[in-house]
C-alpha cells in the first residue's frame, strides 16, 4: 500500500514537472516571437526600402555612361569576334559599350584578343606573347561562336586589331577593357594610352581575378572598374541575405551573361554554371 502511494505521488509530480516545463518553453518560445518576429520584419522591410532607394545611405555616383547592353567581343555572333568590322557593327546596330580583351605582343603592341594562344581563332597554336604585331596569323574565315555551338560568324575583316584603332576610331564609346594576365606592363599601356586619348572616365577595368584587378587599380584608379569573380559572388550573398543596402560598392559596373539564352544554346565547362538554380539565382 506504501509503495503504491509512492508510486503515485513520483508519477504526479513527473506530470506536474512535465507541465511546468511546456510553460516554461511556452513562455520562452512566446517572448523570441515577441522580440524576434518585429526585428525580422523590420531588418527585412529596412532593406527593401533601402535597396530601391540606395541613395538614402550611399553618395550617388556620378558616372560619364550608363550602359544597359553590351557587345561581348564586338558581338562575336555577328562578325569575327574583336575585330574591327565586329566593333563597327555593335556601335551601328546601337550598342552602349564595346567589350574587349587585351594581350601584349612580343615587340609590346598592345593587341584585341581573347585568346593569348591563337589555335581557336586562327588555327596557328601560337601565342601572341610570342609574336610581334607584324607575324600574327589572320583569324579563321569561319569562326564558330564560343556560346553557340554549330553557328559560325564570318567577315571580310580577319586582322587582329589593335586597341589604340579601337580607341581612335570610337572616342566617345565606352569600352571594357579586360585584362586577363598580371603583366604590370600590359596594364601600364592599356592605362596611358586611356590617358592619351583622353577617355579614361569611359574605358573601364574589367577582370576575373582580383589580384589582377589590385594591381589594374594600382596603376590607375581614376578609371572605373566591374566586378571580379570573387566580389560578384559576395554581390549575391549580400543581396540574398539583405545585407546588400548597407555595403559601399566601389564598383561602377556589374557586368553579365543572360543565362537563359545563353543556356539554350551553350552548356558551359563548370558543373556548377550548368545547374539550373545557380543560373536562376544569377538571373535574379
Amino acid at each position: 500500500s506504501v509503495a503504491t502511494g509512492t508510486g503515485e505521488v513520483s508519477e504526479s509530480k513527473r506530470a506536474s514537472d512535465e507541465v511546468l516545463t511546456g510553460r516554461y518553453f511556452q513562455k520562452r518560445m512566446s517572448s523570441f516571437l515577441y522580440f524576434v518576429l518585429p526585428a525580422v520584419g523590420g531588418y527585412a522591410l529596412t532593406s527593401m526600402i533601402l535597396l530601391k532607394n540606395p541613395h538614402i545611405l550611399h553618395k550617388r555616383k556620378r558616372s560619364a555612361f550608363f550602359s544597359r547592353h553590351i557587345s561581348h567581343r564586338g558581338g562575336s555572333g555577328e562578325r569575327i569576334e574583336s575585330t574591327m568590322e565586329a566593333f563597327t557593327n555593335a556601335v551601328e546596330q546601337g550598342t552602349e559599350m564595346l567589350e574587349l580583351d587585351c594581350h601584349l605582343t612580343k615587340d609590346g603592341h598592345v593587341v584585341v584578343s581573347h585568346d593569348d594562344n591563337l589555335l581557336r581563332q586562327t588555327g596557328y597554336d601560337v601565342t601572341i606573347s610570342s609574336l610581334d604585331l607584324k607575324d600574327l596569323p589572320l583569324y579563321k574565315e569561319r569562326l564558330e561562336v564560343t556560346f553557340y555551338e554549330g553557328h559560325y560568324s564570318s567577315g571580310a575583316d580577319r586582322k587582329i586589331a589593335l586597341l589604340e584603332d579601337v580607341f581612335k576610331k570610337f572616342p566617345r564609346m565606352p569600352i571594357s577593357v579586360e585584362i586577363k594576365e598580371n603583366n604590370k606592363q600590359l596594364i601600364t599601356k592599356v592605362s596611358d594610352m586611356a590617358k592619351r586619348y583622353n577617355r579614361e572616365e569611359i574605358t573601364v577595368w574589367a577582370s576575373v581575378e582580383s589580384s589582377i584587378m589590385k594591381e589594374c587599380l594600382k596603376v590607375n584608379d581614376s578609371m572605373p572598374h566591374s566586378f571580379t569573380m570573387n566580389r560578384g559572388v559576395l554581390l549575391l550573398l549580400l543581396f540574398y541575405t539583405g545585407l546588400l543596402p548597407f555595403v559601399p560598392l566601389e564598383e561602377s559596373l556589374l557586368q553579365f551573361y543572360l543565362l537563359r539564352i545563353m543556356n539554350r544554346t551553350f552548356i558551359p565547362d563548370s558543373p556548377i554554371l550548368r545547374n539550373r538554380l545557380i543560373a536562376s539565382l544569377l538571373e535574379k
